[in-house]
């Protein structure tokens, strides 16, 4: 594969995946999840006092960098949700990109074959519905496999370096992880488990292997600190709500452990995260023919760890040799690291949002997968027509895959009423409402529905206070926007105009 082929098909899927990220950012997802709402909130806050915050500890608590950005963009945007969620788009878009070269380099022992699984993991998550739905949603968790991806981009680029540029690189990126979700606090272990192989693996470079790590560990610990101090200052916000939702406060720990593996394992392939907000309820987190490629790239996977396995072709004989088992060894604890924040909670498995770390090497092994599917199926086949046959039928599959992701996510979930319903598009109907209405009139929400609270108010509210831009007491004032609850009703003046939130 030339140069110049590469480089354009790349190009190509960066724009597929930035199609599937932005087209119609203005309407779909339809309405705006209170939790969304809150990080909006926050961040118009955060503009009008000037105090951005490293932690948010409203809604449970949030690493603030994400909501931080997302000031910039509403002060670009405005009041409107999509500026909210632009941001995730465009960590979505660059988590792609990310991919390639990750899986390039994972695979790079032989350049031929680590391009074509680079290229396809590319495009497999530029089309999987997991992601681009999470890459529409203003959740700060897709930040976590984009800083992820990149930080063990540039670890694995400073092992055949001698100066520590990429190292340093490297820590900033995944220093910058653990601003973005409670999960990214397990990947150490991966860590672990790429410095652990090299040390073992070649010992007659532990010396600067050892200086890599170090590098890596204080940019990390440098960038982490601000976020670390705080947690040192307010210890209660480092765990949220993960002992809320802990299997270790239900009666049978060991019994919810067994079964959220199994739910979780399954959700690839038969039954996947049943709440809208997060897919299309209970279909499978990966489109079956990508859901079989998974399989076989995790059977392989395992295969080259317990032997060698070879790849058929006349010119490259030895494609995954005794010296390049690093790549399952990533991509299987990986997996495995990502999982455990899932597993040991006892809420909504399996889940999406909460498994988002475990996208980018499920992406990959299905990828690889793929790879060797063509590859064996290649050998099998002698005459040249019958491979010209298989490689139209390559083409026809990606095409398929595009055409699926289209019309699962802008016509079957975007158009669905359970869809609208998640994201409590009504609200943002009384949110527009009230902006439409004079300043001189009193205007009054009465919140009936429940949540968590939030200065007084339950989470629900998020919403409307988002549009109107009235989250703090000064705001509501001056816009003539008030928040009551229903055992309140009788302070409202009988001049007011009042609305129902439920």
């Amino acid at each position: 594969m030339s140069k110049k082929t590469i480089v354009i098909s790349l190009a190509l899927i960066v724009i597929i995946a930035a199609f599937f990220r932005l087209y119609n950012i203005t309407q779909t997802p339809p309405g705006l999840y209170p939790d969304e709402a809150m990080d909006g909130t926050n961040a118009q806050e955060a503009l009008a006092t000037h105090n951005f915050k490293v932690f948010y500890p409203e809604n449970n608590g949030r690493e603030g960098l994400f909501m931080d950005i997302q000031a910039l963009s509403i002060t670009a945007f405005g009041n409107e949700p999509w500026a909210l969620r632009i941001v995730s788009s465009i960590f979505g878009i660059l988590t792609v990109l990310g991919l390639y070269f990750l899986a390039k380099i994972l695979f790079k022992s032989k350049k031929e074959y680590a391009v074509k699984i680079a290229l396809l993991s590319a495009f497999l998550m530029a089309t999987n519905f997991w992601h681009i739905n999470f890459s529409r949603i203003s959740f700060r968790a897709i930040m976590a496999p984009f800083f992820l991806v990149w930080a063990v981009y540039f670890i694995l680029k400073s092992f055949d370096e001698e100066k520590y540029k990429s190292a340093i690189i490297a820590g900033i990126f995944y220093g910058l992880g653990f601003y973005s979700y409670i999960a990214f606090r397990a990947t150490p272990l991966i860590i672990a488990v790429i410095f652990g192989y090299w040390l073992v693996k070649y010992p007659l470079s532990r010396k600067r292997l050892v200086k890599k790590f170090v590098v890596l560990f204080l940019v990390s610990l440098i960038v982490f600190a601000p976020l670390g101090y705080y947690f040192v200052k307010h210890p209660a916000d480092f765990m949220g709500r993960t002992t809320q939702v802990s299997i270790f406060s239900s009666a049978s720990p060991l019994k919810s452990l067994a079964d959220n593996t199994i739910k979780t394992l399954g959700m690839f392939n038969f039954a996947g995260d049943s709440n809208w907000r997060h897919n299309y309820s209970g279909a499978p987190e990966l489109f079956f023919p990508v859901g079989i490629m998974f399989l076989i790239g995790i059977f392989f996977a395992i295969y080259c760890l317990i032997k060698n396995f070879k790849l058929p072709s006349t010119s490259h004989p030895e494609v995954f040799s005794e010296g390049s088992r690093l790549p399952f060894y990533i991509l299987l604890s990986w997996f495995i690291t990502a999982m455990l924040p899932v597993v040991i909670s006892n809420e909504g498995i399996p889940h999406a949002l909460r498994s988002i770390l475990m996208i980018p090497p499920v992406i990959i092994l299905a990828a690889f997968g793929g790879i060797i599917t063509y590859e064996k199926l290649r050998e099998i086949l002698k005459s040249k027509i019958s491979k010209n046959i298989l490689l139209y039928a390559l083409y026809f599959l990606l095409f398929t895959i595009l055409v699926s992701a289209y019309i699962t996510y802008f016509i079957d979930w975007a158009k669905n009423p359970n869809t609208i319903a998640s994201f409590n598009q009504n609200y943002v109907d009384i949110g527009r409402q009230l902006n439409s209405l004079p300043q001189e009139l009193p205007k009054y929400v009465i919140v009936e529905a429940g949540g968590v609270d939030v200065r007084g108010i339950p989470m629900p509210a998020q919403t409307v206070m988002f549009i109107t831009d009235t989250f703090t007491p000064d705001k509501q004032k001056a816009k003539n926007i008030f928040y009551v609850l229903p055992k309140d009703i009788s302070e409202i003046p009988s001049n007011a105009f009042t609305v129902e939130l439920k």
